[in-house]
């Protein structure tokens, strides 16, 4: 495998395990208001229940985020020049949203009022939900097409992009990180909160699944060979995997099962997607392709050389975070979740 190669793998890998590991903390603070239940009290104790599945996670997922954008500009300025000027809003909205989300994260503990605590966890969920449609019509229309001319730059106007791509790609990853998040309340938490995740991840991953695989379907269709077609079918099967453990209850089985629907997703997009790293709704000629947007193979190979004694480091740090806080959580008394 030459370096350009390795590189391109190693970008979809990052932006595989941003969407895995971020994808369920935006679907359990967008879920906050769905899962939670009963009078202002308990709905307060729902709530803290379900942050603090994600408290001690969440922000070291963003780190996913900030290195699949920099291996882009390092390993494909082409990439990087072609794809976030053309996305420039999507992406503002994007950095706005988590950055008001990590702010309402941190300041909701700093008063214990009603109101005060109602006010930042509707701006934890916002974000969250903002942030994930962002970030998956950006996806979306890098894979399935922006209108990118001959010299890479975008066609049209400051909304040019907008068109079903980035639609598909939006709804795709909202749909996925929200039965994700529901999934991951289900195996990290007891009692109401447990049960009423577990029943709406089963009524509504076979529906939510739905726009992850029209999209894998459609750049497959359009570009894919066999191993992208059978990767395809892997995500679907995973699907009826994932419906059928909630069913008996097996949580940690559907969290892996849900976890393969994104994984042999992305790795179908990735792979058929492969040379090209923008596809072009104008010319197909006009794609930006692995060959013409990345650096020299001597800063590749310096890459490589940092990248392999730094990322081991980094996610032994991050596997060793989840293990810590691996036991499943119980609603606390309303008066020690106030000092939470």
């Amino acid at each position: 495998m030459d370096l350009q190669t390795l590189w391109f793998a190693a970008v979809a890998v990052l932006w595989t395990g941003f969407l895995l590991l971020e994808g369920f903390d935006f679907g359990v603070a967008a879920l906050l208001p769905v899962l939670s239940k009963g009078d202002p009290a308990q709905k307060r104790a729902d709530k803290n229940l379900m942050l603090r599945t994600i408290g001690p996670v969440w922000d070291g997922n963003e780190v996913w985020l900030v290195t699949a954008v920099g291996a882009v500009f390092a390993a494909f300025p082409g990439w990087y020049a072609t794809w976030l000027p053309a996305m420039y809003l999507p992406f503002v909205l994007l950095l706005l949203a988590l950055i008001v989300r990590a702010v309402a994260f941190e300041w909701r503990h700093q008063r214990h009022d009603a109101r005060w605590d109602a006010t930042w966890t509707r701006v934890i969920t916002g974000g969250s939900v903002v942030a994930a449609l962002a970030i998956g019509g950006a996806l979306g229309a890098t894979t399935l097409g922006l209108p990118i001319g001959e010299d890479g730059t975008r066609v049209g106007g400051a909304f040019s992009w907008v068109g079903w791509p980035v639609a598909l790609g939006a709804v795709a990853v909202l749909a996925y990180s929200l039965v994700h998040g529901a999934v991951f309340l289900a195996l990290k938490t007891e009692g109401p909160v447990r049960e009423r995740a577990r029943a709406f991840a089963l009524r509504w991953s076979p529906l939510a699944a739905l726009p992850l695989l029209a999209w894998a379907g459609l750049v497959v269709l359009r570009s894919g060979g066999l191993v992208s077609t059978v990767l395809w079918l892997v995500a679907a099967l995973a699907v009826v995997g994932t419906w059928t453990r909630l069913k008996v209850d097996r949580e940690g089985q559907a969290f892996l099962g849900w976890a393969l629907v994104l994984l042999a997703s992305a790795a179908a997009v990735f792979g058929a997607g492969y040379p090209s790293v923008v596809a072009s709704t104008v010319d197909p000629a006009f794609d930006v392709v692995v060959g013409t947007a990345s650096v020299s193979d001597y800063t590749l190979t310096v890459m490589t050389w940092v990248a392999g004694f730094g990322l081991p480091v980094v996610l032994g740090y991050q596997a060793w975070t989840y293990w810590v806080f691996r036991k499943r959580l119980t609603a606390e008394p309303e008066h020690e979740a106030a000092h939470a």
